[in-house]
């Protein structure tokens, strides 16, 4: 695994129950801008059982799976039983509503991250 991969995964570890964060989003905080598709990369080829990789989605809500797929189904089932809704009908829309849901972590919460 690689350095950037393993910040990707430390950051991915600290995103709360009931939070989501986009691909983009995840990489800036990684301390990698412009890195979202690594993201991508890094969720498909390492082993992120244990981490909460159900609450990475594209920048608009979209789940970053193909619709209807295993996978898809997966992550929108999590999301579901953290309490995160999707835009429209919660059982039937398909964007997570990213102003109510997307996490924020302030500037001491990032700074104790990188320090451990």
């Amino acid at each position: 695994m690689t350095h950037a991969q393993q910040q990707i995964l430390t950051v991915l570890a600290w995103v709360p129950d009931g939070r989501v964060v986009s691909y983009g989003q995840l990489a800036d905080l990684a301390g990698l801008p412009g890195r979202a598709r690594l993201v991508g990369r890094t969720l498909r080829t390492q082993d992120t059982e244990q981490l909460p990789w159900h609450r990475v989605v594209a920048a608009d809500g979209r789940l970053g799976l193909p619709q209807g797929s295993p996978g898809w189904l997966e992550q929108r089932q999590r999301l579901l039983a953290e309490g995160i809704f999707f835009k429209g009908n919660p059982l039937g829309g398909n964007r997570v509503a990213m102003a109510q849901y997307q996490w924020q972590p302030d500037l001491a919460a990032m700074l104790m991250l990188f320090e451990q």
